[in-house]
């Protein structure tokens, strides 16, 4: 008698901050060994053999990055297990359409049998499919429910002066006999200081963040990594170094003076992580909540200085760039400064906060002027010949052109996926009347559910261009007028600027031809 095979599976946990919170010294319900101990022994009593345990901890369960999760998935459709075993559908998901897409969708054609014990979810019990929608139906109304009563929560915390972000603003650690009470890291408010009193007496930004770094300080995040402490990682270039808007947003912080200021950001959605900046009447500030750092009389002087570089020079120039030029380098924003001679220029700060964070783009305000000028002028004379300005300039013909070639791509992409829908619909009737195998079926099928995955990605893709082509053809509304108002200009201004270009990139000076590359990115 032949032996069945036995089924693997694939164990998945999950424990959320919230769950974490709920747990008392002696409640060890929710917990990730918990989860593991129950979830194997049903395994055990199933026969199954486990091939792999996934656990996410500290993740909710509306997070669709979950690492563990991820990988979980990704070798569910290489069929590396045969079940996807969970405590509860709620530790898989709370989301109805995640439990649409791979309980009832991707599994069944990935050949994956999901199984959780206490909701007694089994997708190879058809008896359990309703149910299990309306458990998960259940699930994203609490996920609903719960992100309210979290935000009132958080709110009603923010009035009341508490801090209840995850990292501690440099300078403070977290009392860990106080919950939401900072107290004051005497290390780091050194520096903070410092950097206070060297603004208060005439250094710059720049200048002040060169001096740090010449002396191995590292910066707010390289600190907190060194001391073991929470900090949020950064995707920029020499991120461990000190640079110009560190110390800007410091100097303004008015946490550094015992007032709380948070809610700065908000969510967008309790179903992602990406927050939006907020309006400053809207911030949640809340004075004398924690020691001070720095004293009354130099935050006033400092915010005083502060306003006084702020006020434009007497041409007009010194902001006409501001946050438009980037260096062709490292990508950091560039600055304006003024020579002895009064003339002003735009310069890479990277290269004066460290020795070796950038080459050092370098251009004159007037040169980057008149070389912009001549670009514009040398567009009009390409598309806009007056003599024939009404027969043949249509300013968004090109556009329209283009718009209608993507809105053909995503109507045949749309039928193509259509069409693998179909082909995976008919693949499984055969596979139902044993004119295929299961084996082919699923060999197929996950060729069709690629393929079609890819088309849904380039549908996407492309309607995201035709969003970018709407809003320039919505810019040049009034094409004629747009065009003769930008015809022949002899100087730039910020409006002009904005109109016209997104940004601007710089290099360096070529030492042979002495030229300095510029390259222009236009909003149309």
């Amino acid at each position: 008698m032949k032996i069945p095979k036995k089924l693997r599976v694939a164990i998945y946990c999950r424990l959320s901050e919230e769950d974490r919170n709920k747990q008392s010294e002696l409640d060890d319900s929710n917990s990730i060994a918990n989860q593991k101990l129950i979830l194997e022994n049903h395994a055990l009593k199933k026969n199954w053999e486990v091939a792999g345990i996934y656990s996410d901890d500290n993740y909710a369960g509306a997070d669709r990055n979950r690492p563990e999760f991820k990988r979980m998935l990704q070798d569910a459709e290489d069929h590396k297990f045969d079940i996807i075993l969970c405590k509860t559908l709620s530790r898989f998901t709370r989301e109805i359409e995640l439990v649409q897409k791979y309980l009832y969708g991707l599994f069944l054609e990935w050949g994956i049998r999901f199984v959780s014990i206490v909701d007694n979810v089994d997708t190879d019990n058809r008896e359990y499919k309703k149910s299990a929608q309306i458990n998960s139906l259940i699930n994203e109304w609490y996920l609903e429910d719960m992100s309210d009563n979290i935000k009132t929560s958080l709110r009603v915390r923010r009035e009341q002066g508490y801090h209840i972000g995850s990292f501690a603003l440099y300078g403070y650690q977290k009392d860990p006999n106080e919950k939401g009470h900072l107290i004051v890291d005497e290390e780091a408010a050194q520096v903070v200081r410092e950097v206070f009193t060297l603004f208060s007496q005439g250094y710059g930004k720049t200048a002040i963040a060169r001096m740090l770094n010449d002396r191995g300080i590292p910066n707010p995040t390289e600190y907190k990594r060194l001391k073991g402490l929470r900090y949020q990682k950064s995707k920029q270039k020499n991120s461990h170094l000190w640079k110009y808007f560190a110390i800007s947003d410091m100097l303004q912080n008015e946490m550094y003076i015992g007032n709380m200021v948070q809610g700065k950001y908000g969510s967008i959605s309790c179903k992602t992580k990406k927050n939006k900046p907020r309006p400053k009447e809207e911030w949640y500030i809340v004075e004398g909540t924690h020691e001070p750092i720095i004293d009354r009389e130099l935050w006033d002087k400092v915010q005083m200085l502060i306003k006084q570089r702020a006020k434009p020079c007497a041409d007009g120039k010194e902001g006409l760039f501001a946050r438009k030029v980037r260096c062709m380098n490292c990508g950091y924003t560039m600055r304006s400064h003024k020579q002895s001679d009064g003339r002003r220029y735009l310069m890479c700060s990277n290269r004066h906060v460290s020795k070796d964070a950038c080459i050092g783009s370098f251009i004159a305000v007037p040169k980057l002027e008149q070389v912009i000028v001549e670009e514009i002028n040398q567009l009009s004379l390409m598309y806009l010949n007056k003599d024939e300005l009404e027969q043949k300039v249509d300013f968004n013909k090109n556009l329209y052109e283009s718009k209608k070639n993507l809105e053909q791509k995503v109507t045949d992409y749309q039928k193509k996926a259509s069409e693998y829908t179909k082909a995976t619909r008919e693949l499984y009737l055969d596979k139902i009347k044993g004119i295929i195998t299961e084996q082919d079926y699923l060999e197929i099928s996950k060729d069709f559910f690629k393929e079609k995955e890819k088309t849904q990605e380039l549908i996407a893709d492309t309607q995201n261009q035709i969003d970018v082509i709407e809003k320039k053809i919505q810019d040049s509304n009034n094409r004629r007028e747009l065009i003769e108002q930008y015809t022949n200009i002899e100087h730039l201004d910020r409006e002009t600027l904005d109109k016209l270009i997104d940004y601007i990139l710089v290099g360096k000076k070529d030492p042979v031809t002495k030229e300095v590359p510029v390259e222009i990115h236009w909003n149309f």
